[in-house]
């Protein structure tokens, strides 16, 4: 049977200082001699493995014994993984098949030839390592300049080309017809009876469509919720996000309530979803917001505390119920009714259902919870003399610039309260003096908060007295409201009792 030469040419993207794949075929053809040959090209292919048409085929045909040598520019085109080039290897071996590189005059017929190949693709390899951390690293440093780093351009948005720090990028600007969806959505899942699938039935029954044709889902309007390139980011924000972990790149003078905000993975994370939030980067963003950050914060809280959620039927059992967790298997507490004078009890659904958990120790009376419960939510309005029932809408721009002054207060007591381990007699003198000021300073600028939130124009704002003694004539419905808004989570071990306030 009569073999062939294959020259095979890889080019994985066009540049104009990268060599195409026809001037490669035109060196390796030289390496014929007037031998018959054939050609074997891939445009697009990144060299990062084997998985290639053009290339799957010349292994086809070398199977088949028709080729007698493998000709390419440079070995890197044939591979940059050590692993796939040693494979490789072995199988021109098996079939007597030489491999010339036309560059480096590799003779694969000699044990120095097979060294000195394998030393190459080593490098090779590295560079191709090289490369990608180096574009690794540009990525992170432009997501921390707030340029738009590509994906899908969030629903109510579109892309105009703008230039940041003489770099060409593109930054997102407001589509009316979907930032009126967004809007709406945001206004209806603020309150606090409304679910995602009420907002979807809202939308079917009004005749509310997605623009781009796409159907309206729950999943959808969560992705939405969690985003915050529609939040007007403000100190609020700021200190949300860094409760939850998150690396902030900008400072919190920076969030002055204009600007809105990308999230994008960080070099450790593992992925790009909204949902952890502890391995992203938050930087803001070139554009506008367009939601208020009362009610985005609220919106987000939400989604963040939707897993503490419970049905509404299971939760007519107690108002509590969503939010009892037991402490010693992060399980939920469920309440069982029984025939005794109490009537009902929490317990421990891994214990009830799988089994693998103790339980909490002690029988928890749903009753005597409640009751436990409701002294400490009275105790804890007490605080507030009284609360605005419309406090989300209020724009007063001093309130952002106190908060901002209130969280940098609170940042200095928490360093020089970590050098206190360490401090001599010296510096802890100084430690307690400066902490002291920062302190009294603190409890001013919190009285000026206060006072800034609850001043409002009387026939915008409806002002709550006392809301404690509000608790008697809440609905079932609005004690769950309450307790959703006041509370994070309530952990229970056997006597021990944690609660976890949001204020």
């Amino acid at each position: 049977m009569n073999r062939y030469i294959a020259l095979y040419g890889r080019q994985s993207l066009y540049k104009e200082d990268s060599i195409s794949v026809e001037t490669q075929i035109e060196y390796c053809k030289y390496e014929t001699h007037g031998e018959s040959y054939k050609i074997y090209i891939d445009k697009g292919y990144s060299g990062k493995d084997t998985n290639r048409p053009a290339f799957e085929e010349m292994l086809a045909d070398l199977e088949k014994g028709l080729i007698s040598r493998v000709v390419v520019y440079k070995l890197d085109r044939i591979s940059r993984s050590i692993l796939d080039f040693s494979n490789m290897m072995e199988v021109f071996q098996t079939y007597g098949v030489e491999f010339i590189s036309t560059t480096e005059k590799f003779d694969t017929s000699t044990p120095i030839g097979r060294a000195m190949l394998n030393i190459c693709i080593v490098f090779a390899q590295l560079e191709r390592e090289t490369i990608q951390k180096r574009i690794a690293d540009a990525y992170y440093a432009r997501s921390k300049k707030g340029f738009y780093m590509g994906g899908r351009v969030p629903y109510g948005f579109g892309l105009e080309k703008v230039k940041i720090d003489g770099i060409n990028t593109s930054k997102y600007v407001p589509i009316p017809a979907e930032i009126e969806h967004i809007e709406l959505l945001f206004s209806k899942y603020a309150e606090s009876s409304t679910s995602l699938g009420d907002i979807i039935r809202f939308f079917r029954d009004n005749s509310i469509g997605n623009v781009r044709g796409v159907p309206w889902s729950t999943a959808r309007l969560s992705e939405i919720m969690r985003n915050p390139v529609y939040v007007k980011a403000d100190a609020d924000v700021y200190n949300f996000y860094k409760s939850q972990g998150t690396n902030i790149i900008n400072p919190i003078e920076d969030f002055t309530g204009n600007n809105a905000c990308y999230l994008y993975k960080s070099a450790s994370s593992e992925t790009s979803k909204f949902n952890k939030l502890a391995d992203k980067d938050l930087v803001l963003a070139p554009h506008e917001g367009v939601i208020p950050s009362k009610v985005w914060l609220k919106c987000r809280r939400k989604c963040l505390n939707n897993k503490q959620s419970t049905k509404p039927l299971k939760a007519k059992n107690s108002w509590l119920v969503g939010k009892v967790k037991c402490g010693k298997c992060d399980y939920a507490l469920t309440v069982v009714k029984a025939n005794t004078k109490w009537g009902r009890y929490f317990v421990c659904s891994n214990r009830l259902n799988i089994k693998t958990c103790e339980g909490v120790g002690k029988t928890i009376y749903a009753d005597i919870l409640e009751h436990y419960m409701l002294t400490a939510i009275k105790r804890k309005l007490k605080e507030f003399n009284e609360l605005t029932a419309d406090y989300e809408l209020l724009t007063d721009p001093r309130l952002n610039e106190e908060k901002i002054r209130l969280s940098k207060l609170e940042d200095e007591i928490a360093q020089l309260l970590n050098k206190v381990g360490s401090a001599n007699e010296t510096l802890m003198k100084y430690i307690n003096e400066r902490i002291e000021v920062l302190d009294a300073e603190r409890a001013e600028l919190k009285k000026e908060l206060y006072r800034l939130s609850n001043t409002a124009n009387d026939n915008n704002f409806t002002v709550i007295r006392n809301p404690a003694d509000k608790w008697k004539v809440l609905s079932f419905a609005d004690r769950q409201a309450v307790v959703n808004a006041l509370i994070s989570i309530i952990y229970i071990t056997g006597n021990q009792i944690d609660i976890t306030w949001k204020i």
